[in-house]
């Protein structure tokens, strides 16, 4: 039977169809019953169409009781009842009703019975789907295994009594609506991300004509500029031409019109010749004439020439602008897929040490881009802090690798969280804004060694230095009497041995010209050598006491030599030959370590740091805690004149600091916060923003970035 089903869902023991299957009921309205309690005249029964009102002569009319009746019954009941009394009673109710002046046919209409006539015209007759072998049982549908079955055909259960969970069964019928429901809004979803689709091509499509707008402007543009410039030149050349050609003319005019002067002249002298009688008179004449005749001699040659002519093969200009023409601009396009392309951060990101962002782009197949130029916008922001109220943007650098990959540089300027958005093409990326977070603690990023006299181990290292053509690390491993090469990788190369390492008692080492340089306090001499060992030279100085450190001035090939029983630093020539020295009884407080600076100026580093000029006049005292507080362990300044120290405070605390000979207000700290320094001593720098730290206390060597 057809009906008008709504509603309630509930749980009923009584209709349960297994012990593991719940039926949900629904409520149904007989279609015949509605029809008769709403929309059919309660006066005449007249039923037309299942007993509806119709729109003609059985219009539902509204009393003013609120009660309907027809248009056919209420034009027989004023018939009857008016009697010139204007008025007639509800045939429910029995009130008094006005009849409007237009008769009864002016009554309002039922909007609401209209309404609902128009709903049943409208919606769609349901059907109850049956089965097929038991005709008068309605299907059920099983929403946990997604089936239809009828109970009669499966015997009250359509699932294996052994399965445990719970099933929600619902007539067919209602599942047939829901998932029309679900598949209309999924419809519409669908038809929503495509109209979005479509609009984002649209607006493409758009910025695809604005871009090829600009691009012929900007030829326009530039091709008029250029043809600017070609007429400019053009009228220059014209000038040119003109003024020369006016400078010939006037020398040649002058000329010509001397010329004509002399012929007047000629002519002047001649005149009356055949009446002269007076031979002297004529012989005179002769004379002049003679005269005139070598003059005319002088102007027969043009005193300018003709010759006006515009070059225009000279350097090869010509085949020049030609060529310059012909590579002058480049239409460039790009396949580049913006929602494909990728960012990755590449290591974990330091406060005040420069990091980047890698951004890889593909083609809309996913195949990486070969080819660089896309435009990269980039904005990076601070979105939470450990400080309060510290926020804001953070300048960017987009650096372009031509292979399709992309650097966004930049320096974190405080620990916190931070957000990145990333469009190529003005079109956003793959997960983008990409969010990570910033620390302060340096950690290594590399640690090599352990206690021993192993390939991998050390025994009391003390000194570093790194050649700054390939990045290798020497080390001075003193307890060992020999020199371990590390790769700049960190990796185990090599050892070096030589007489001038033995007595465990080399405590500085430097890179020179030639090789490398180390400093024996215990024999006092210092030893140049090759990078396989071989010696190359040695020298000592008899006023050496207890020589500690040592550093090369590569642009001078001088040797500086750090004494602590002196308390000054020697200044050797290459040859070994004292040039000077630096301080006198009382400069220093056991040094600890010396180097030299981009433009020669001597670092001294005990208690403290001070500044010495190439020539050793003193120049400032960089960095002074007071006498007491810690010492330093080993000192290096790289090319940008940034100074990195390495320190330990007198409660064990060790650290390396980070100071510059040009900018005052660097003071930061690399803390090594998970992997601390037990004892930090030597120090160096690699090309690379690296620091190679020698930890005496752990007998190893660690590397970290620096900024």
């Amino acid at each position: 039977m057809e009906g008008l089903r709504m509603a309630i869902q509930t749980r009923l023991g009584e209709r349960m169809v297994s012990m593991n299957s719940t039926l949900v009921e629904t409520v149904s309205i007989n279609y015949e019953d509605f029809n008769e309690s709403f929309l059919t005249c309660g006066t005449c029964l007249y039923s037309v169409w299942s007993g509806m009102y119709d729109g003609q002569e059985h219009t539902p009319k509204l009393l003013q009781c609120s009660h309907t009746v027809c248009l056919h019954c209420l034009t027989r009941i004023a018939a009857s009842q008016t009697r010139d009394t204007g008025s007639f009673r509800c045939p429910i109710c029995r009130e008094l009703i006005t009849i409007p002046r237009g008769g009864v046919s002016a009554l309002p209409p039922s909007f609401l019975v209209n309404q609902l006539l128009d709903l049943m015209s409208r919606q769609r007759r349901e059907v109850i789907p049956k089965c097929s072998v038991h005709i008068n049982q309605e299907l059920l549908f099983c929403e946990t295994c997604d089936t239809v079955f009828c109970t009669l055909c499966t015997g009250g259960s359509h699932n294996d009594s052994a399965n445990s969970c719970e099933h929600t069964i619902i007539p067919f019928s209602i599942a047939i609506k829901r998932m029309s429901e679900i598949l209309l809004y999924k419809a519409n979803e669908c038809i929503s991300k495509l109209t979005q689709a479509q609009e984002g091509v649209s607006g493409e499509l758009q910025k695809l004509d604005a871009a090829k707008d600009a691009c012929l402007e900007q030829i326009n543009s530039t091709f008029q500029q250029i043809q600017n410039d070609l007429d400019k030149r053009k009228q220059e050349l014209i000038d040119e031409v003109n003024k020369m050609c006016t400078e010939k003319k006037k020398v040649l005019e002058e000329q010509h019109l001397l010329i004509e002067n002399e012929k007047n002249k000629v002519e002047q002298e001649c005149q009356g010749l055949q009446y002269q009688v007076e031979v002297r008179n004529i012989t005179q004449r002769i004379e002049i004439l003679t005269e005139r005749l070598d003059a005319a001699s002088g102007l027969g040659e043009p005193r300018e020439n003709s010759f006006l002519t515009c070059d225009f093969r000279q350097n090869d200009c010509i085949e020049q602008i030609e060529s310059h023409l012909h590579n002058l601009g480049r239409v460039r396009t790009s396949t580049t897929f913006p929602s494909l392309c990728s960012a990755t951060l590449e290591c974990d990101v330091i406060s005040g040490i420069e990091a980047f962002i890698t951004l890889k782009t593909v083609d809309y197949h996913g195949n990486p881009q070969k080819n660089g130029g896309d435009p990269i916008k980039a904005d990076m922001a601070l979105v939470s802090a450990d400080v309060v109220g510290a926020t804001g943007s953070v300048p960017l650098r987009i650096v372009d690798g031509e292979d399709g990959t992309y650097k966004i540089c930049f320096r974190a300027p405080r620990a916190g969280r931070y957000g990145v958005n990333l469009a190529v093409i003005d079109r956003p990326i793959k997960d983008t804004p990409l969010y990570f977070d910033v620390t302060d603690h340096n950690n290594p990023i590399c640690v090599y060694g352990g206690r021993g006299s192993g390939k991998d181990e050390f025994m009391q290292p003390v000194a570093v230095a790194v050649d700054e053509k390939d990045n290798s690390v020497y080390v001075l491993d003193t307890g060992n009497s020999r020199i371990k090469v590390l790769n700049e990788d960190m990796e185990f190369v090599k050892h070096i041995t030589n007489d001038g390492l033995l007595g465990r008692s080399c405590t500085g080492i430097a890179i020179s010209n030639d090789g490398l340089v180390v400093v024996n306090w215990r024999t006092k001499f210092i030893t140049e050598m090759t990078t396989d060992g071989e010696t190359l030279k040695s020298f000592t100085y008899n006023a050496f006491q207890e020589p500690i450190d040592l550093a090369v001035d590569k642009s001078y090939g001088h040797v500086l030599v750090a004494d602590n029983g002196m308390s000054c630093v020697f200044v050797f020539d290459a040859e070994g030959k004292i040039l000077f020295k630096v301080g006198k009884k009382g400069t220093f407080n056991l040094i600890s370590s010396v180097t030299v600076g981009p433009l020669g100026e001597i670092v001294v580093a005990d208690s403290r740091i001070q500044v010495f000029s190439a020539k050793g006049d003193f120049m400032e005292v960089l960095y002074d805690e007071g006498k007491g507080k810690g010492r330093y362990g080993g000192i290096v300044v790289d090319s940008d004149s940034k100074i990195l120290a390495s320190r330990t405070e007198q409660k064990g605390k060790a650290y390396v600091q980070l100071l510059s000979l040009t900018d005052n207000n660097l003071n930061n700290a690399i803390d090594s916060n998970e992997n601390k320094l037990k004892r930090a001593s030597g120090v160096a720098v690699t090309n690379d923003n690296h620091v190679i730290v020698v930890d005496l206390g752990n007998n190893c060597v660690k590397k970290y970035l620096y900024w």
